[in-house]
């Protein structure tokens, strides 16, 4: 049997499913359309999916950091993230808020927030997503859900982040950030936060 082809359209949609407004039903149709068949796409859309443990570049289990599932004060209760930093440093360093897309706090972010660690940082990946009770384990409902959040109160949410991190024991209390998809966007807007 062979590999099915992927082509770029089919990349474009799949892309358009994850990131933007495209919906599954709607999503399985482009696709079933580009590739000839409905048995064609059901192979295909698998193919396309990212794969978490197959493209983590730093292990959880890392011994040269410390990670934890954390709870911290937000803005209207409390805020679940993923803290990481490195395991041994005399001192304390910079930190920085990694950003969910718009999938929520999902394994890849977390191992993003630990690349960043390795760099020299406090990383702390806040979900988002925690004001509905944390990322759900289906991406389409955490994508509806992210679509639902009040503005005002996720920036509220930032700003209890941002404070978090500089009264942390481990930080020298400078913040950065860096953001992926709906966190690329929100990382530029709290820049504002970030130099006040």
């Amino acid at each position: 049997m062979n590999k099915p082809v992927i082509t770029q359209a089919m990349i474009d949609a799949y892309d358009e499913y994850t990131h933007l407004s495209l919906d599954r039903r709607r999503f399985m149709e482009r696709l079933t359309a580009l590739a000839g068949s409905a048995a064609a796409a059901a192979t295909i859309a698998p193919m396309l999916a990212a794969n978490s443990a197959k493209a983590e570049m730093v292990a959880a289990t890392d011994e040269r950091l410390k990670g934890e599932n954390i709870t911290y004060p937000g803005a209207d209760g409390e805020t679940k993230g993923y803290l990481v930093r490195p395991a041994n440093s005399p001192e304390k360093l910079p930190a920085v808020i990694v950003i969910h897309e718009n999938r929520g706090l999902n394994p890849h972010i977390k191992d993003v927030a630990r690349r960043v660690a390795l760099d020299g940082f406090v990383a702390l990946a806040p979900d988002f997503l925690s004001p509905d009770g944390g990322t759900p384990s289906d991406e389409d409902k955490a994508r509806e859900m992210i679509g639902a959040l009040d503005a005002g109160e996720t920036n509220a949410n930032a700003v209890a982040t941002v404070t978090f991190l500089k009264g942390h024991a481990e930080s020298t209390s400078n913040v950065g950030a860096i953001g992926f998809c709906w966190g690329a966007a929100w990382s530029i807007a709290w820049l504002s936060i970030l130099l006040t």
